[in-house]
């Protein structure tokens, strides 16, 4: 039985979905006019987990995640770079697919682009209108009267007097409230524009997921997901819309995934602490390692990224893939019957609980190590589930390391470091012959001083069974 915590009811609920064996969910993507940042990868790496154990389960998924192609920030960074707003989003949509797969993100079923849907985002609003939940202002613009919606605040859990207008939402004059939020902008001369019984414009935020998830999904769907900081204006607004359209429920349960900090700060860029998922891999972290130190956590709990916390991610996946190079594994799917599998299977079903889950996988490297071999194709199996331990250990392991082509001892006895692969496995293997070589002799001090040098430029030298091998420091 698995078990979600569902943002809606505020506890933890067993899941049923809709239609047996069948699982529809919508989660908020980018709204793409700049790189994806680190909290964005929390994000979209949060529900790539979800997605992948639903289908573990045997779930039929229908996986939805949309792309936000037209709004303000869009508009305004096309303008400012002279550029086209199509120009502009394919760019960062390119981007954004370059750093997913990176990332070891599954893409989705649908991702659909909300530029696609305008017709069904007028449809929805006409039908607003229709029940007197939507007006047209004296700007030109049609809003939604939220007093007029039962039941708005209810994700947020707060009273209409508590509530205020969202970050993307500006106060309007025009507005009956300030709570209504806009559902199509009457566009200005420079902005793109359809034209619409309201007059030519462009549809606000909040309308455009509500009508890529009906048209893809159904009027009622079993999953929405997002980041915690949707959860009002724009999940509520979501709602609001929908069920006042529709007079159902939007979706059954409702995930969001915690907040993301560095160094147990909020990231910001005027605080000179705001890092894209580019500038992360650019530094030399891995794509694994940083798909690791998101998944560890539970998915509802707040993340602290720092450097210590991606040193402790390494070396937790580089003991993971030492495990899968001494012992090498049949590919084999999951045995869910076996002890390890159905603990791992347990925390899943218990609102993803990936770290007793990985908690799991480490005992399995343990019991392997005490001489359970045969234990190795479950182990990297149930890392597949959750995305990590498929590539070749050696890769992993030797990989991505600061070497050198030309790789040879200057006059002090050290390495020098022409850091520019390829050719650095062939020289740290000419390195260990020499090693060899030396111990052969019982030269010890030449084969000690190869050995510490190679450890100084990064690789880390391990004799087992009469044979040397070597992996990145």
């Amino acid at each position: 039985m698995l078990r979600v915590y569902n943002s809606l009811a505020r506890e933890l609920q067993e899941f049923v979905p809709i239609r047996p064996g069948e699982v529809r969910m919508y989660v908020c993507g980018m709204t793409v006019y700049d790189y994806c940042h680190l909290g964005h990868a929390r994000m979209l790496v949060a529900f790539d987990m979800v997605q992948r154990w639903l289908r573990a389960k045997g779930f039929r998924v229908t996986y939805v995640r949309n792309i936000t192609d037209i709004d303000d920030k869009i508009i305004r960074r096309a303008l400012e770079e002279k550029t086209t707003v199509a120009e502009l989003t394919g760019r960062f949509i390119r981007l954004m697919h370059e750093d997913l797969a990176a990332l070891g993100a599954q893409e989705p079923d649908h991702e659909p682009r909300a530029t696609q849907y305008v017709p069904q985002m007028l449809d929805l609003i006409g039908r607003l209108q229709k029940k007197g939940l939507a007006y047209q202002a004296q700007s030109g613009d049609v809003n939604f009267s939220v007093r007029k919606f039962p039941g708005y605040g209810k994700l947020s859990g707060k009273s209409l007097d508590e509530l205020r207008a969202g970050e993307r939402v500006e106060v309007d004059a025009t507005k009956q409230d300030p709570l209504d939020f806009v559902l199509w902008k009457r566009s200005k001369p420079e902005e793109p524009k359809w034209p619409s019984a309201w007059g030519e414009g462009r549809p606000g935020w909040h309308i455009e997921c509500s009508a890529m998830s009906c048209a893809l999904l159904g009027e009622q769907f079993d999953i929405h997901g997002g980041g915690q900081d949707l959860q009002f204006p724009h999940h509520e607004n979501e709602i609001a819309q929908s069920e006042g359209a529709t007079g159902r429920p939007l979706a059954n349960y409702w995930l969001h995934n915690g907040f993301l900090r560095l160094d147990n700060e909020k990231m910001s860029k005027s605080l000179g602490n705001f890092f894209t998922i580019r500038d992360i891999l650019k530094s030399g972290v891995r794509p694994e390692v940083l798909r690791y130190l998101l998944v560890r956590s539970h998915y509802r709990s707040p993340i602290n990224y720092s450097a210590a916390q991606l040193q402790d991610a390494e070396a937790a996946l580089t003991r993971l893939y030492l495990t899968l190079r001494n012992h090498p594994p049949a590919d084999a799917p999951v045995d869910w019957n076996e002890a390890h599998a159905r603990r791992f299977a347990d925390a899943m079903d218990d609102d993803f609980g990936t770290p007793e889950a990985l908690a799991a996988v480490f005992d399995i490297a343990r019991e392997i190590g005490r001489g359970r071999v045969e234990l190795a194709s479950q182990l990297k199996a149930l890392g597949g589930v959750l995305g990590f331990l498929q590539r070749d250990p050696s890769e992993f392991l030797q990989g991505n390391i600061q070497g050198s082509a030309g790789i040879q001892f200057d006059g002090s006895g050290s390495l020098t470091a022409d850091f520019t692969p390829p050719g650095f496995d062939k020289s740290v293997q000419q390195l260990i012959e020499q090693r060899a070589e030396a111990r052969a002799r019982k030269d010890y001090a030449e084969a000690d001083r190869i050995r510490t040098a190679l450890h100084n430029a990064g690789v880390i030298l391990e004799d087992a069974g009469g044979k040397t091998t070597w992996r990145r420091r």
